[in-house]
């Protein structure tokens, strides 16, 4: 007899591919290793397919399970929203979770202060956030995705977009030198120090560099790291300067982090940072109520 799938199994099949580990998944589940591995035997069997397989010292997931993973993720999803309060309105009472899709720039500014939001209203809500691997909206329409934070082009016509707000650079610098301590940032100041570039592409070059050339200037970039967070900590350094979105300078400064933050003499392209989520979800309460969250929680950075 073939074996049958069940919401259990399909749990443990998730924290299997979460995780790419029997041990671990028995922890999160809280099951034994045994009865962990027991399930993975009986998934392999329902599945049609070994799931997981040895590689080196590890586990990894066939092509089968790596194309099942978000339909599964969703199904759970959608089980867990059964269980909400049928009128949506007491967050408090969920045992859900959330999947957020956002760029590398935001996720040290966002998740920190969305799930200060969420963990005190709604102790039952999980955020699970995500990398922005691609941009596909496929995620939303299958429902692996409830939102996506994404600076690019027009979504297609069943997602909705809404703008979060408009980001900017600034130059931070280390807020004990005298860069931080000078009133504003000169173009003398910026050829005279040394940069970071922050680049998830290694380039050591960006549109500040085009406008001091068009004034007959140019910089010294020193070091090339692969995320704003990072560059942000390399600026500590006295006398160094690295550009990172203001929202992200803005944050770091009010964690008390010891950055200055100046205005670049120059005008450097700015960008639209979209919330994005699919039409069939537009009127649901749970939505709506993380969409609203999500406001409150980057408006103070941004006016």
């Amino acid at each position: 007899m073939a074996e049958e799938l069940d919401l259990n199994l399909l749990r443990v099949f998730d924290a299997l591919m979460d995780t790419g580990s029997v041990a671990r998944a028995a922890v999160r589940l809280h099951l034994s290793a045994p009865a962990t591995s027991r399930a993975l035997s009986r998934l392999r069997r329902a599945m049609r397919d070994p799931i997981l397989v040895r590689a080196g010292r590890g586990l990894v997931p066939t092509p089968f399970a790596l194309r099942t993973a978000g339909t599964v993720k969703a199904l759970l999803d959608t089980a867990d929203r059964l269980r909400t309060d049928p009128a949506g309105s007491d967050p408090a009472s969920w045992r859900r979770a959330f999947s957020i899709r956002l760029n590398d720039a935001l996720v040290p500014v966002i998740a920190p202060r969305l799930t200060r939001l969420i963990a005190a209203e709604a102790p039952g809500v999980l955020l699970r956030f995500t990398g922005q691997e691609s941009e596909s909206p496929e995620p939303l329409r299958d429902g692996s995705l409830d939102l996506d934070i994404a600076v690019g082009g027009p979504p297609p016509p069943d997602v909705h977009a809404s703008t979060l707000f408009t980001d900017r650079f600034v130059a931070v610098v280390a807020a004990d030198s005298a860069l931080g301590r000078a009133p504003a940032l000169t173009v003398d100041d910026l050829c005279r120090h040394p940069h970071v570039s922050a680049s998830r592409r290694g380039l050591a070059r960006g549109p500040l560099d085009d406008a001091l050339e068009r004034a007959g200037r140019s910089r010294h970039v020193a070091a090339v790291v692969p995320s704003y967070a990072v560059g942000a900590l390399m600026a500590l350094e006295r006398e160094v300067i690295c550009l990172v979105p203001h929202v992200m300078a803005a944050h770091l400064i009010e964690r008390g982090v010891p950055l200055r933050r100046h205005e670049v003499p120059f005008g450097l392209p700015t960008a639209d940072v979209e919330l994005r989520w699919h039409r069939r979800v537009d009127d649901d309460p749970a939505s709506r109520w993380l969409r609203t969250r999500l406001r409150e929680a980057i408006a103070p950075l941004t006016g």
